[in-house]
């Protein structure tokens, strides 16, 4: 069994699944980025740009969507801590070369622990309501790239994906 510095924290020591006592750490401002995709034809992202989309207006609630389902994230994955998030920004836009949109979140809080998982969840429910939103005019279209960019504070500091990397990096 790897030694009490490589085990994971989620896991007991009979390898039960438990939540983190994040009591004795210290409260830092952790931020974290993710981004994600939703390539679709050329066509749905003229009708999602120009508000043609039966369902209203795609890419504003979107945005919505993800700031709420960043705030839920601890009623949506397991062991994850409910969070006062300070400020959670989900931006999107077209990107012509996919054709598609573009979904990237930024999550911050002053807290004992980090928000990647917010920030994924952001972009993941904002990717999901394009697709739901869109469907009607594009069953084909694909949600890709949803990995996180970057995060900041806490023990182990900043770590940043490097462009092209598969993430193995640190900053």
């Amino acid at each position: 069994m790897a030694g009490e510095s490589e085990r994971l924290t989620h896991l007991g020591t009979g390898g039960e699944a438990r939540m983190v006592d994040v009591g004795a750490k210290a409260e830092t401002v952790r931020i974290a980025v993710a981004e994600g995709a939703v390539s679709m034809g050329p066509a749905t992202l003229e009708a999602i740009l120009a508000g043609n989309a039966k369902k209203g207006d795609v890419i504003a609630t979107a945005r919505i969507a993800g700031i709420m389902a960043a705030k839920k994230t601890h009623e949506l994955i397991p062991l994850c801590h409910p969070l006062a998030l300070n400020q959670v920004v989900v931006d999107i836009v077209p990107d012509e070369a996919l054709p598609g949109l573009r979904v990237t979140a930024t999550v911050r809080v002053s807290g004992k622990t980090g928000v990647e998982m917010e920030a994924l969840t952001a972009v993941s429910i904002a990717c999901l309501t394009i697709y739901d939103m869109a469907k009607a005019l594009d069953k084909s279209m694909e949600i890709t790239d949803v990995r996180l960019v970057s995060k900041t504070g806490g023990k182990s500091g900043e770590w940043r994906r490097e462009h092209g990397s598969d993430g193995a990096s640190t900053g």
